[in-house]
């Protein structure tokens, strides 16, 4: 059965030398102009490379991207994410480029974000079963260890990823850390990425391993990627196309969010049917709360193209999208385009150091927001 909330396709790329890599972000369009901390940049890829050390390190570990690359060629995405060391071999190779171009994505939208942030009631716990938790602070807390707990009177960030795996989960927790924001994150796949998101949770929020012989300074500076609190995590795994009515809205909420589309969309009308993908869309529309954002970044041009009918006529993902979301007639709500960009280059900042060769990557990115003409 096709992955349909798993595309993961190794992106499009041109190649750079593996330990400095490429050039200043750059667009063939217009680049965001965000100007990213190599220093965050490089714990980023850290984070993957701890996490990930012994398979990167291992001698069979060419040989299992060879195999994973060919399940993809065949678009046998059942093959391709239904093993745990596939899953980390992925992880390691395309996850860590991904998560920092979609950090950069994140940063560049940073103002429609701002203004998703919504008051949270205790931080959740981190659950990859897809059931949240949440924790009370204890009574008379003091305020300002209160907020940093994500007490009542905190706001958070919340973000549904669908098809979403470790380079999503990585750069939402690296743009927490950028903005010293606080966030919940839902991770959506049919994939089981339920170890990894575990994985990297720990990663994130605990400190480096030290040298015995560490100086003290380094032992009080050295901090995790992230604190606890920051980010709360549920993954749970689905079809996003088999999702019920029901289970969409739970999914939701019913405070505005984030949605994200990352590398998701163009496989789910490939794949899915573009049938299928348009009924998950408006599903979706009747489904989020008002003022909701919808963030949508895929490849760009030809590589991201469906084919109609049975003369097999090939349509671009963002003009689906669009007919879909801005011209089709959706009874209690509409949408508002907020950034569109057709060609967008990101390149790896020099002096960036990764145990393998990372590429570059082009990708266009379209937001969206929702208005609710009826609300409830």
């Amino acid at each position: 059965m096709v992955s349909k909330a798993t595309p993961k396709r190794p992106p499009a790329a041109s190649r750079t030398p593996s330990k400095t890599s490429g050039q200043a972000a750059a667009s063939s369009s217009a680049a965001p102009s965000v100007v990213r901390n190599t220093e965050n940049q490089q714990r980023l890829l850290d984070v993957f490379s701890d996490a990930f050390s012994n398979v990167l390190s291992s001698e069979g570990f060419p040989a299992l991207l060879q195999e994973i690359k060919q399940a993809l060629f065949n678009r046998d995405f059942a093959a391709a994410f239904g093993r745990e060391d596939y899953l980390d071999a992925y992880a390691a190779r395309w996850s860590p480029t991904r998560a920092l171009c979609y950090a950069t994505v994140f940063l560049a939208v940073r103002d429609y974000l701002d203004q998703m942030l919504v008051p949270h009631h205790g931080p959740a716990t981190t659950d990859t079963a897809g059931h949240g938790k949440e924790e009370q602070g204890p009574p008379d807390e003091p305020e300002e260890q209160s907020r940093s707990r994500g007490s009542p009177t905190s706001k958070r960030l919340r973000m549904l990823s669908i098809g979403g795996c470790a380079a999503e989960h990585v750069a939402f927790a690296s743009y927490l850390g950028d903005t010293s924001s606080l966030g919940t994150l839902t991770l959506l796949d049919s994939a089981p990425w339920s170890r990894v998101a575990a994985l990297l949770q720990n990663q994130l929020t605990t400190a480096p391993p030290l040298s015995k012989y560490a100086s003290a300074a380094a032992k009080a500076s050295n901090q995790p990627f992230l604190l606890e609190p920051q980010l709360s995590l549920t993954f749970s795994q689905g079809d996003a196309l088999s999702l019920t009515r029901d289970r969409l809205a739970e999914l939701v909420g019913a405070q505005p969010l984030v949605v994200t589309l990352l590398f998701t969309l163009n496989e789910l009308y490939t794949d899915g049917s573009i049938g299928q993908t348009t009924k998950f869309l408006r599903l979706l529309g009747e489904s989020l709360p008002h003022g909701s954002l919808l963030l949508v970044v895929d490849s760009p041009g030809s590589y991201s193209e469906a084919a109609v009918g049975k003369e097999k006529k090939r349509y671009p993902m963002q003009w689906l999208l669009g007919h879909t979301l801005l011209e089709t007639q959706t009874p209690g709500y509409t949408w508002e385009r907020l950034e569109s960009k057709d060609s967008i280059w990101f390149r790896l900042p020099e002096g960036l150091s990764y145990p393998i060769q990372l590429e570059n990557m082009r990708y266009q990115m379209h937001l969206y927001k929702i208005h609710k003409t009826r609300l409830s």
